[in-house]
């Protein structure tokens, strides 16, 4: 095929060209532009051959390479004009292409952790209580039996908001036992509350600790409660998150609004309790601290302890969501990083 009828069918072809079964018609105007008229387009290749074509035969190619390039620019504005006038079609749709959905979002595992506590308790009748995240000295130390020179009101563990001399301290909550406080005031027994929230520490933030996170509190108070009813809700508790084979230990322990105290561990989920590296060979992993209601807090807060008694529990839900997922490092809750968030989309 010689260089004049090639001319002659690009010249037919462009007349032929259409826009009509063109989804996105700017994009396939600009396409057709650069395939014809770009500079590595085929008018310019032709014209790049042109150099070499004999003298006898330059005006008859030179004609027709002129009229390849106004077809190309008329078909152009053709393309352009129809596209203006017909503006509905550019919103044209192949009704047999896959549907893009939106992506879903879903819970985060903290939240879904702290579901699935309240969830058990509420189960056993706890109702779920909830309060300010900036307390005042009373309802964060004092009503809890903390002494004045107790470490958990100093500076380099808690966030002040208000430290002045002469006027009530007020910081972010240190631990959501508050609400225990408010409730407590507010209510006669019997009192049975579970207290889920954000809680706040001056604390260097790295793979095991961080100044910002999750606590779940439960109270029970009326008459006749016992260190057996504590121990018998711990193991509910803990056969319900973990597994019907889960054991648990209590280990005696000090806090200062409850007396006695314990922390209580359970048999390690990842080895059966045979010892590997998360439970440092021992079998057991720590989850909560617990213990019976000091009289001093029930006094404190107008309920009186020769009549009632009660018990309270307190368990990180990071902690929890650690030994349940095989989470490595508490950093990842606050990251936002879509690649750890995605790996629990499926929880519900």
């Amino acid at each position: 095929m010689n260089m004049k009828e090639r001319i002659d069918r690009l010249i037919e072809e462009i007349r032929q060209a259409s826009l009509e079964k063109s989804l996105d018609r700017m994009a396939a105007i600009e396409q057709f532009r650069i395939q014809y008229l770009g500079k590595k387009g085929v008018v310019n290749e032709l014209f790049t051959e042109f150099k070499e074509v004999p003298n006898d035969q330059k005006k008859e190619i030179g004609v027709a390479l002129n009229q390849l390039k106004n077809e190309a620019i008329k078909k152009i504005e053709e393309f352009r004009q129809f596209a203006e006038e017909h503006p509905a079609q550019l919103e044209a749709r192949d009704l047999t292409m896959p549907v893009d959905y939106d992506e879903p979002g879903s819970r985060h595992v903290l939240s879904v952790v702290m579901n699935e506590i309240t969830d058990i308790f509420s189960r056993i009748g706890y109702t779920v209580a909830e309060s300010v995240e900036i307390e005042d000295d009373w309802h964060l130390f004092s009503a809890l039996n903390f002494p004045p020179d107790h470490p958990a009101r100093d500076m380099q563990d808690t966030f002040f908001v208000e430290k002045e001399e002469g006027r009530q301290e007020v910081a972010l909550r240190t631990h959501t036992s508050s609400v225990q406080v408010r409730v407590m005031e507010n209510n006669k027994p019997p009192i049975r509350i579970i207290a889920p929230g954000r809680v706040f520490r001056n604390e260097a933030i790295s793979a095991r600790a961080h100044c910002i996170f999750h606590q779940v509190e439960a109270l029970y108070v009326d008459k006749h409660v016992t260190f057996a009813d504590l121990k018998q809700t711990l193991l509910y508790f803990a056969k319900e998150m973990f597994g019907e084979q889960t054991q648990i230990r209590l280990r005696p322990s000090y806090f200062p609004f409850t007396e006695p105290s314990a922390e209580m561990d359970i048999s390690c989920n990842i080895c059966d309790g045979k010892g590997c590296n998360i439970c440092k060979g021992t079998g057991w992993l720590e989850i909560l601290g617990c213990g019976m209601v000091d009289p001093n807090v029930l006094e404190a807060c107008g309920i009186d302890s020769k009549e009632y008694s009660g018990f309270a529990l307190g368990m990180g839900v990071e902690r929890m969501a650690m030994l349940k997922y095989q989470i490595r490092d508490l950093r990842l809750y606050f990251e936002n990083d879509l690649r750890f968030l995605r790996q629990f989309e499926a929880i519900v």
